[in-house]
């Protein structure tokens, strides 16, 4: 058969008519010419069940796109899909007359368990992914895996054999998504309508295959949740200045390595906003699904393409200030869109919120001013971050890993004083002591609270020092 087209069909014509042998006769011993082609033919069959399972299923646009996320969902591990797929390829194989392959390996009951291990399954993953609950991400590192659960990254005990089992889950995926890993295009991300994305390297552009699924999760907490000991994100005190920083109308920015719980904290605040007030947000990715957590909620969700100039991010902010923004959910801000955002912020939309790559608050106008600086305007500098710090980042919030739990590291008031931002701090984690509140804001916020007609009470001050 070598040098002809594979022919399933054909191959089960063959070996109904006995002019091949199937896998478990006698005939194919060691030794014997059939034993070599095993390999070969299973390898064929399952290329060839690939190019099924890929062509495109239903009538229309929407329904090819949905039986296409099925098959992502599938190789993802998600059991109903899973089930659905097996059922196809089994349906298949029926359809062939076709029970057994030279070649499919002795650990499976069936041919069609054996082409759907090796088209869809994702090998060693299938173990992990039996107990899913909590699971957060998963990080393939050549044939080494790590595994995220609250926020803690921890080495996995299972591991491939092989850099090829790597490869062959990404082509999978790849070729379900209509994308592609080749010398040409060494990278892919799979993205799916409930949240999970998959990103892929290859040789060439890392030094090993990677592949990071980052799994949704679908947790809409309100601030008096997260500030259980369940969760201990925060303290009761902090839920009631974060209630004060929203009335208010203070701008705000979250910092925090990844996994560190920023989109959370933003989804909790949104929580807590009426449904009728409108919010617009601009992603490059849409993580925080709002509208599957909040459907009363009144939110335009854009989801921006930095490649597509048409669908970028400055694109997206002229059309979102022309839809009456409320608050603008900018879910991090970029060198490209830096200039728009400080804009939006001066220009009556307060109260919006975003994150920002930054190692401490204090460091957060000069970074968000850097951004703004590159498009080249000639702006002065100092001039610049003593806006954003006045306007842009008036509340900085900083999120981090503490104790073994998710929590705010620190919070409070940025400010403009002797040329330089610096932190009026309302709150600190203390690792092992837990919270240390501050008893009072500044003159200035004390004012805006009252203003307001909110006590110092009511915000969350004159309290004592919060515990873990």
């Amino acid at each position: 058969m070598s040098g002809e087209r594979f022919s399933p069909a054909a191959l089960a014509a063959e070996l109904r008519s006995g002019i091949r042998q199937p896998a478990s006769s006698e005939a194919s011993g060691p030794g014997h010419p059939a034993d070599a082609a095993a390999p070969d033919t299973f390898a064929k069959a399952a290329e060839d069940m690939r190019s099924f399972l890929a062509s495109p299923r239903g009538m229309t646009d929407d329904e090819r796109r949905i039986y296409g996320e099925r098959l992502n969902r599938a190789v993802l591990g998600y059991r109903q899909e899973r089930r659905e797929i097996m059922a196809l390829v089994a349906d298949r194989l029926l359809k062939l007359r076709l029970h057994e392959l030279p070649g499919m390996g002795s650990p499976y009951k069936s041919l069609a368990e054996a082409l759907f291990a090796e088209v869809i399954g994702l090998g060693v993953l299938e173990r992990i992914l039996e107990e899913r609950e909590g699971l957060e991400e998963i990080q393939v590192v050549g044939t080494r895996i790590y595994l995220m659960r609250g926020g803690r990254v921890e080495r996995s005990p299972f591991e491939f054999q092989t850099l090829g089992e790597v490869e062959r889950i990404q082509q999978n995926l790849v070729l379900y998504n209509n994308d592609r890993i080749n010398p040409r295009k060494r990278w892919a991300e799979v993205m799916l309508r409930d949240g999970t994305r998959v990103t892929m390297t290859a040789y060439g552009f890392t030094s090993l295959p990677t592949l990071t699924m980052r799994f949704y999760q679908a947790q809409a907490f309100r601030l008096e949740e997260l500030a259980a000991p369940a969760y201990g994100t925060l303290c009761p005190q902090m839920s009631r200045m974060l209630h004060a920083v929203l009335a208010v109308r203070y701008n705000l920015v979250v910092i925090g390595p990844t996994g560190s719980g920023k989109t959370h904290l933003l989804k909790a605040l949104i929580a807590e906003l009426p449904d009728e007030e409108r919010i617009v947000t601009l992603e490059s990715r849409l993580e925080m699904m709002l509208g599957k957590e909040f459907p009363n909620k009144n939110v335009v969700e854009y989801e921006t393409d930095e490649e597509d100039e048409r669908h970028g991010p400055a694109q997206a902010f002229k059309l979102a200030l022309r839809q009456s923004p409320q608050r603008i959910v900018h879910a991090e801000i970029r060198d490209e869109d830096a200039n728009i955002y400080v804009r939006a912020c001066t220009r009556g939309h307060a109260g919006s919120m975003t994150t920002v790559h930054a190692s401490r608050l204090e460091d957060v106008p000069e970074a968000i001013t850097d951004m703004c600086m590159l498009d080249g305007r000639g702006m002065d500098p100092a001039r610049l971050c003593k806006r954003i710090a006045r306007h842009v980042t008036q509340i900085g919030i900083e999120m981090g890993i503490a104790d073994g739990k998710r929590r705010i590291v620190r919070m409070g008031e940025i400010r403009w004083r002797d040329g330089e931002a610096s932190l009026e701090e309302w709150a600190l984690y203390r690792r092992g002591e837990g919270w240390r509140l501050a008893p009072r804001p500044g003159i200035e916020a004390a004012r805006r609270l009252a203003d307001c007609g909110l006590t110092l009470q009511e915000a969350g001050f004159e309290g004592e020092s919060a515990h873990a």
